[in-house]
């Protein structure tokens, strides 16, 4: 029993204060409201195509059960403990990331090699790898706080980052890739790298940006599409003008759950990357913006969380949770609103796939452990 309760905080006093209670209230509350939407948004494409209506909402259903079981399990697994695997929880990122192109393993959609098939189950690597990156930048930014001030210490988590970046960007995923930079740059910042260091990398990301973009010719075309779409409206620039169509049908105040239009094989990919446009449709201005509060309001809670840590591992874990998934929302509410060129980038706990939700809430887990027992020992 003394063994358990070294791995679990087990503790009677240790129970959910408000700021835990909060975190979890609207992580599940978007979680459900995912998996309505995913159904909303999907039931006609998925019995055209699968002969289900319920097709997605089932993949979807059971992600949420298995991030139901990782936030439980995270949330009293004492998170001091996860430096242990830090290297571990790597390996099996490289090895995923590897294995998509792995023929018998790898699975292609749409020419892109983004999952992997292992006894029927569906992965997709790249949503793991980038917790996998926020524990190894935590574990090694808490141990060397004062190395990272100089260029050598920079050294281990940039070629780690640029490993995960080079298997992610090959597979291709530029949106996957464009994720996981701005959550090390963001990390290193607050981590400890210097000014000089900091305009250095920023110069340098910034120049890459471009040199991926030419490197690839479909990313040309959607970012003509992206300057006019009506440039091939029936080419690169069709899914941003149908997403278009369905935010401005949705008007102030939508045309309600499940009247949508545009989720009748109008709009690609609308129970996962362009859910936002189905919401927009049916729910209009002011369910879109509730929704953006809401996506707002837990990621200061963990924002909060993470400047109140005990320790700096905590603090580093609980801030890269909550940039990733500002970060993520709003390059994903960027995309479908036609801010930014199209790319392919979920929006965490609502857009249909089961790896994502799953891992999304097990880094909320992991927040909830670090502030209880930063209330607790603080």
């Amino acid at each position: 029993m003394e063994k358990i309760k070294k791995l679990f905080v087990l503790s009677k006093k240790k129970k959910f204060d408000k700021i835990s209670f909060f975190v979890t209230f609207l992580m599940f509350a978007l979680v459900i409201f995912g998996c309505i939407m995913v159904y909303s948004a999907s039931y006609y494409s998925a019995e055209i195509r699968y002969g289900n209506e319920y097709f997605f909402l089932l993949k979807q259903l059971l992600g949420v059960a298995l991030g139901v079981f990782a936030f439980i399990f995270f949330a009293y697994f004492d998170y001091h403990l996860l430096k242990k695997f830090r290297y571990a929880v790597l390996a099996v990122c490289v090895v995923l990331l590897v294995l998509v192109f792995v023929p018998g393993f790898g699975v292609q959609s749409y020419g892109a090699n983004r999952w992997v098939n292992i006894l029927g189950i569906s992965i997709q690597p790249s949503e793991v790898t980038k917790f996998g990156l926020i524990l190894y930048l935590a574990s090694y930014l808490s141990e060397n706080h004062e190395k990272i001030k100089t260029f050598k210490g920079l050294i281990p988590p940039l070629v780690v980052a640029g490993v995960l970046c080079l298997l992610v960007i090959i597979e291709p995923s530029m949106s996957v890739t464009m994720c996981l930079l701005f959550l090390t740059f963001f990390m290193l910042i607050v981590g400890g790298i210097n000014k000089k260091h900091t305009l250095l990398f920023s110069g340098l990301a910034c120049a890459c940006v471009p040199l991926l973009i030419i490197a690839e010719p479909y990313r040309m075309k959607r970012l003509f599409a992206f300057l006019d779409p009506w440039i091939s409206p029936q080419g690169e620039g069709f899914q941003l003008i149908q997403s278009l169509y369905s935010l401005g049908n949705g008007g102030m105040f939508g045309v309600g759950l499940f009247n949508s239009r545009q989720k009748y094989l109008f709009l690609p990919f609308a129970e996962s990357d362009f859910i936002f446009s189905i919401i927009g449709e049916e729910f209009g201005y002011f369910g879109a913006i509730l929704l953006i509060l809401v996506f707002g309001g837990l990621c200061y809670f963990l924002f909060k969380i993470g400047l109140s840590a005990k320790d700096r591992f905590g603090c580093l874990l609980a801030l890269g949770v909550g940039v990733l998934i500002a970060v993520q929302t709003l390059l994903n509410i960027a995309v479908v609103t036609g801010s930014i060129p199209p790319t392919g980038l979920p929006l965490p706990f609502i857009s249909s796939g089961g790896t994502s939700v799953a891992v999304f809430m097990a880094g909320v887990g992991v927040c909830v452990n670090v502030h209880r027992q930063s209330k607790i020992d603080g």
